[in-house]
């Protein structure tokens, strides 16, 4: 199944799929490859992890910046559903992220641990959000056992002390979380929630436009990466 395929799959119209087919081969790759950030195309990156790595760099370039403004953030949803293909077609987002975790020398056996349970939402770093929110972090809900923990700063673009940081966490319902992550809700310095426009039909999800949540100084960093790099405007 190719990308456009898998679009019209999701639920997207095949104009819509279309689209954002054509821009992930056409002028995003062109941008890519000019900016000797790829060799031709988007489409030789296998690993999730450089992908989402590349599209770091190819959304600072000015050329990037401009088009995605005129096309109404075209290109910017593009990249983040091609990133959401490329994860499901390889299935290999959590094995690769754990992989590199093990072929680390710079780590010592027990931070290689210690940054595994973490990544599989174990350890120290959920009990640490579990003891800060003692709920959903948004709704207040208490049983712990349903609650997800949530990096703010995605993992692959956190360093090492970044995702153990329990500042870069939030602990959500499920249904929160899998938006959060995707980029389909964020949450403004206020704490006030902000909705995508591409998130359609968001109150069948359990998502009210007047959610917020409880923030101190130290989350502030965390987020506004969040809302520029991941964010789905």
């Amino acid at each position: 199944m190719n990308f456009e395929q898998w679009l019209v799959a999701i639920g997207m119209s095949p104009k819509t799929a279309k689209s954002h087919s054509v821009a992930i081969a056409g002028g995003l790759s062109s941008w890519a490859a000019a900016a000797d950030l790829v060799k031709q195309s988007l489409h030789e990156i296998d690993s999730v992890s450089d992908f989402r790595h590349t599209c770091e760099k190819l959304r600072r370039l000015e050329i990037y910046d401009a088009r995605n403004t005129v096309g109404k953030g075209l290109y910017n949803a593009a990249l983040h559903n091609y990133a959401d293909y490329l994860a499901e077609i390889t299935q290999s987002a959590l094995e690769q992220d754990l992989s590199d975790i093990v072929a680390d020398a710079r780590l010592t056996n027990t931070e290689k641990t210690t940054l595994i349970n973490t990544r599989v939402g174990q350890g120290k770093f959920r009990k640490q959000l579990i003891a800060h929110w003692g709920g959903c972090a948004v709704t207040g809900y208490a049983d712990t056992r349903f609650l997800v923990a949530s990096h703010i700063k995605p993992w692959v673009s956190a360093s090492h002390p970044e995702r153990l940081d329990p500042c870069n966490g939030l602990l959500l319902v499920p249904n929160l979380s899998k938006v959060f992550d995707l980029g389909y809700i964020s949450f403004q310095s206020s704490g006030d929630i902000c909705i995508s426009e591409q998130l359609e039909d968001f109150q069948v999800l359990g998502i009210d436009s007047a959610m917020r949540v409880s923030l101190g100084d130290e989350h502030q960093d965390y987020l506004s990466f969040h809302r520029r790099t991941v964010f789905r405007r």
